[in-house]
């Protein structure tokens, strides 16, 4: 029975891995449809992400707070209902048609998909044999790079509707452009509507089905200070690790329309169809590695991808052509299980601070509300999106770096774990 029921709980995290997948994985079609849509600057425009990345730094303690309080079932439930709100949100957004309010619904999402991973990510780990956590984990995360092959062609066709092109936008006045605009802003509505609507019966689902209540043990302990977490060496480089590797993938992913139609020389039609590619190579990537985890040592692999990911970098940032898009397709593959398996050995062992240490990790996701910036500060300084590039390089040589230390780290704390099991 038991067994069971842990199975079911693997199953109905995993939806929530997709969901969350997906809903990241439309923001990229999004900045290009709401610069369109509200007229805005690129720098205006990558305030989508920064709303979205802010939120996980402000709700990350929260909702650790919330699953040590009410566990993480609760906790589950209250980032779905959360999530549907901000989603349900779009409709009034594009009918005022209000550039602050879409940032406000984003946040709002962001903030139920903050309290979604602080559960899901070590809830998972914790249902089924400690042995196989990260492999649990990162088949899991492997849904959600299904979500972003799959969000990048349905968001596409649902969203970038063929609409006026500029030229001809540019003659009309400015009744007339409104109107056209407001009418493609309002193509975000029916998405939304449909995937807050799924979220809320997901949420009905969890609140009726039975599934194994985890929550760490702190009777007869005293209470800890915040900073007593750090004592785990490898938190403490995995915080610093995932902010690197959100800011690298959220720089990839965000401005990988701008980059192919200007290194490649591809139409964003074109650059959209491989940014679905991108998504896949990331499945894929997903996917293979987990297999692959049966056979080496998750820091090992970790090491290994890190290195070709810099190795790609530099082709992206040298090459030319369609070559270019080539490699950010490489970047996506290696890169695809480094957050998971950053996150599985950060909170490896941490016990009674695994969700103060989750809460932290996901805080780091701030990474990716900061570091697209500098790539986009490197671009227009040096007149060339390609050098934007030495930032995620720059990023996965300090996640190589924590591979490397988490040989030693991850050991040593298992040893000094009192009344472990090793």
């Amino acid at each position: 029975m038991e067994t069971k029921r842990s199975t079911l709980a693997v199953i109905l995290i995993t939806s929530l891995f997709f969901l969350w997948g997906f809903a990241h994985n439309l923001d990229p079609i999004l900045i290009p449809h709401l610069k369109r849509s509200f007229t805005l600057t690129t720098v205006q425009a990558t305030l989508v992400d920064s709303a979205v990345f802010i939120a996980y730094f402000i709700m990350a303690l929260p909702a650790g707070i919330i699953m040590k309080k009410y566990g993480y079932k609760s906790g589950i439930i209250i980032g779905l209902l959360i999530f549907s709100v901000g989603c349900y949100l779009f409709l009034p957004a594009a009918q005022v048609q209000s550039y602050n309010f879409f940032l406000a619904a984003l946040f709002i999402i962001a903030c139920g998909l903050t309290i979604l991973e602080t559960a899901a990510n070590p809830y998972i780990t914790l249902v089924g044999k400690p042995e196989t956590s990260t492999f649990r984990l990162n088949l899991a995360q492997s849904f959600n790079g299904l979500a972003a092959s799959l969000a990048p062609i349905i968001g596409g066709k649902l969203i970038l509707v063929e609409g006026v092109s500029d030229g001809a936008l540019a003659k009309m006045d400015l009744a007339a452009r409104k109107s056209v605009l407001a009418s493609e802003a309002a193509s975000v509505q029916g998405p939304y509507f449909v995937l807050g609507s799924i979220l809320v019966i997901l949420a009905v689902i969890f609140y009726f089905i039975k599934l194994p209540d985890i929550r760490t043990n702190n009777e007869g302990r005293t209470k800890r200070s915040f900073w007593g977490v750090f004592k785990h060496k490898q938190l403490s480089w995995a915080i610093a690790a995932q902010f690197f590797y959100v800011g690298a993938q959220v720089s990839v992913f965000s401005l990988f329309i701008l980059y192919a139609t200007k290194s490649a020389g591809i139409t964003e039609k074109e650059a959209t169809y491989y940014l679905g590619v991108c998504g896949f190579a990331f499945l894929i990537g997903r996917f293979f590695t987990t297999f692959l985890m049966r056979f080496f040592k998750a820091h090992h692999l970790l090491v290994t991808y890190a290195f070709i990911s810099i190795l790609l970098c530099f082709v992206a940032i040298m090459a030319s052509g369609i070559t270019t898009v080539y490699a950010v397709i490489g970047i996506c593959f290696f890169m695809s299980v480094m957050f998971p398996t950053i996150f599985s050995l950060g909170i490896k062992d941490l016990k009674e601070d695994t969700e103060l240490g989750s809460s932290l990790i996901i805080m780091s996701i701030v990474g990716g509300a900061i570091l697209p910036r500098f790539f986009g500060y490197l671009s227009d300084g040096t007149g060339n999106i390609q050098n934007g590039y030495y930032i995620p390089l720059a990023c996965f040589a300090v996640i190589m770096l924590f591979g490397l230390k988490g040989q030693k780290i991850t050991r040593n704390d298992i040893i000094n774990q009192p009344n472990e099991i090793l």
